[in-house]
C-alpha cells in the first residue's frame, strides 16, 4: 500500500492528524532531506509495520540511498541510547552516570549524510521515546549546525504526527483483529 493509500484509510477521528502530515510535508522551515528524514526516523522509532513499509517506499522518492539508510540508523541507534540514557536520568543512583556506556555508536559518525539533518533525526525520535537527556543532547547539537528553533520544532511537529498516525493504524487493526474474533 503506498503512503497516499494508507493515509486515505486515516478514520474521521484522527482526520487532524492526516491534514497536519499533509501540510507538515510541506513545511519551509526544513529541507526536503530533513523532512523526509524524520518522518523514516520517526516512522521506524513508532513501530508500526503498515505505517513503515508505506513511508520507506515513499522515501525513496525523496532521500538518496544513503539518506534513507541513515534515518533508520538513527532510529535505531536511538531505539538503544533513548533507552539507556533514559535509565540513567531516571535512576537516583549517580554511580551509573560514572560508568562508561560500553555500547558501540558508530552510526553517530559514520552515517555519510550532513551531521546537522542526522542529529535532527535523532532529537525527533529521542522526542518520541521519551528521552530528555538525549533531546537535549541532539537538540544542543542540531542548534549549533544551524538549524533553528523553527526548523527543530518542524521536526518534532512531524514526530508527533507520524507516532499518532502510528498508534492510530494499530488501534484500527486492534478494532478489527477484535471484531473478527467476537
Amino acid at each position: 500500500m503506498t503512503l497516499n493509500e494508507l493515509m486515505e484509510t486515516v478514520p474521521a477521528y484522527a482526520r487532524d492528524l492526516k491534514l497536519n502530515f499533509s501540510s507538515l510535508t510541506q513545511q519551509t522551515e526544513l529541507n526536503k532531506q530533513q523532512i523526509w528524514g524524520t518522518v523514516v526516523a520517526s516512522a521506524v522509532g513508532s513501530r508500526n509495520t503498515e505505517l513503515t513499509q508505506a513511508v520507506l517506499a515513499e522515501a525513496a522518492n525523496h532521500l538518496s540511498a544513503q539518506a534513507l539508510e541513515a534515518a533508520k540508523g538513527a532510529a535505531a541507534i536511538m531505539g538503544m541510547n533513548n533507552v539507556y540514557y533514559r535509565f540513567l536520568h531516571l535512576t537516583s543512583n549517580q554511580k551509573y552516570s560514572t560508568i562508561p556506556a560500553r555500547l558501540r555508536m558508530q552510526i553517530i559518525r559514520s552515517h555519510g549524510v550532513d551531521q546537522a539533518d542526522f542529529e535532527l533525526w535523532c532529537a525527533a525520535v529521542s522526542a518520541i521515546n521519551g528521552c530528555a537527556a538525549c533531546v537535549d543532547s541532539h537538540e544542543k547539537v542540531v542548534r549549533e549546525k544551524g538549524i533553528s528553533e523553527e526548523g527543530v520544532l518542524a521536526a518534532i511537529r512531524l514526530a508527533a504526527v507520524i507516532h499518532g498516525l502510528a498508534a492510530v493504524f494499530d488501534a484500527e487493526k486492534a478494532a478489527v483483529t477484535q471484531a473478527v474474533s467476537a
